[in-house]
């Protein structure tokens, strides 16, 4: 059996949503922006997708941006900033975004793993411009209290407009992760600029968006023909926009309880019968399909690979940090010994997981970790 344990890293395309591309690549081929009746209708569908993917988020259509993925959604929520202030649980890329600036500024984040609200706002100078916290961690999958923020960061404007200060202030917010498991509501989150990303919801990868809240300034990465308002200039990717829309339409079928309930049945099963297991970050908040475990003893890359050898496939934390073997960031700044953060593994579940599946990986870490930790003590006793 295999049993992929890593939709947070990726998840495959649903069915559903390849039918719903598949014409935009053959007979519905046409440039949007040509002048012609089937270029019109095209450019119809593809705004009535935008429409679909805005209304997610309580949004309108024209206040979204498409582009090649989270990763470009996030540059050009970073563009023409000078000084920000990122949270210590951010993805890879947002990290190397606030060290391309002038001045950046990294706040603390707390033993469950959420951002420290009072640093995080204690880090904000008259300067700074930009404000950045993902709606979920990637690593950890805790919930952080943007609304919080959102609330403190306006008082930090009327202070400044009561001094003279009339420099911009925005909040960006990368809610990627979130998108299906969490209500999302740009006004209720009270953020400037929000990230979406169709590869975490069964679509297709690279392709996201950017909101971008009436009245707020952003800086173009891409010049060209004036596409998307003139901030991602190109010929409309229109296939994969229309699978987007599609993956948005199905979020409410999504069985959030359920996979909640699979992921505490593993949970469960898993601290019952291996001793020395730690739970890392807020066991209550937390996104549905999310569990990270610290097996004391045990060096996390060697078990993924025993267990990958058994068809369990589960990571260390995001695909991009593993990737590079940097380990994750977030486990550093969340205080964690260097032995804690090696034998820590992050396991998440999706709408495909099943009861059998759960069960089976369930036993195999079971066999797998305590078969390591034994090999472990008798290399030690014998070296």
């Amino acid at each position: 059996m295999e049993v992929y344990l890593d939709y947070a890293a990726a998840t495959p395309v649903d069915s559903r949503v390849m039918t719903a591309m598949l014409p935009y690549f053959t007979e519905r081929f046409f440039n949007p922006s040509a002048p012609y009746l089937p270029a019109l209708k095209v450019r119809a569908d593809y705004q009535n997708a935008k429409a679909t993917i805005a209304q997610a988020i309580g949004a309108k259509a024209d206040q979204l941006v498409m582009t090649a993925g989270a990763t470009e959604s996030l540059n050009l929520a970073f563009a023409g900033v000078e000084s920000v202030v990122i949270s210590g649980l951010e993805h890879p890329a947002v990290f190397k975004l606030a060290q391309s600036k002038t001045n950046h500024a990294v706040a603390k984040i707390t033993p469950s793993g959420l951002v420290d609200v009072e640093d995080l706002i204690s880090k904000i100078t008259d300067q700074t411009d930009l404000v950045s916290v993902s709606l979920v961690s990637s690593d950890l999958g805790t919930i952080q209290p943007i609304s919080k923020i959102a609330s403190e960061m306006r008082k930090i404007r009327d202070q400044r407009l009561a001094r003279g200060n009339q420099r911009p202030l925005k909040l960006h917010c990368d809610a990627s992760q979130g998108l299906g498991y969490l209500p999302i509501n740009v006004a209720r989150l009270g953020v400037d600029l929000l990230t979406l990303s169709a590869t975490k919801i069964y679509g297709p990868k690279q392709i996201g968006c950017l909101w971008i809240r009436p009245g707020i300034k952003v800086a173009p990465l891409v010049l060209g023909g004036g596409q998307e308002m003139a901030l991602r200039s190109g010929t409309e990717n229109v296939p994969l926009v229309i699978g987007f829309a599609k993956a948005v339409d199905l979020l409410r079928k999504f069985k959030t309880k359920e996979v909640a309930e699979l992921r505490d049945r593993l949970e469960a099963t898993i601290l019952a019968q291996i001793p020395d297991v730690t739970i890392i970050g807020s066991p209550k908040k937390r996104l549905a399909n999310y569990l990270v475990l610290s097996f004391q003893n045990i060096e996390a890359e060697r078990l993924i690979y025993r267990l990958e050898n058994r068809g369990v496939y589960v990571s260390t934390g995001s695909a991009c940090s593993a990737n590079r073997g940097s380990g994750s960031r977030a486990l550093v700044n969340l205080g964690l010994s260097e032995a804690e953060r090696l034998a820590s593994v992050r396991i998440s579940l999706g709408q495909l997981t099943t009861a059998e599946q759960i069960d089976y990986a369930t036993q195999v870490m079971i066999e797998e970790v305590l078969a390591e930790r034994k090999w472990a003590n008798d290399y030690l006793q014998n070296s």
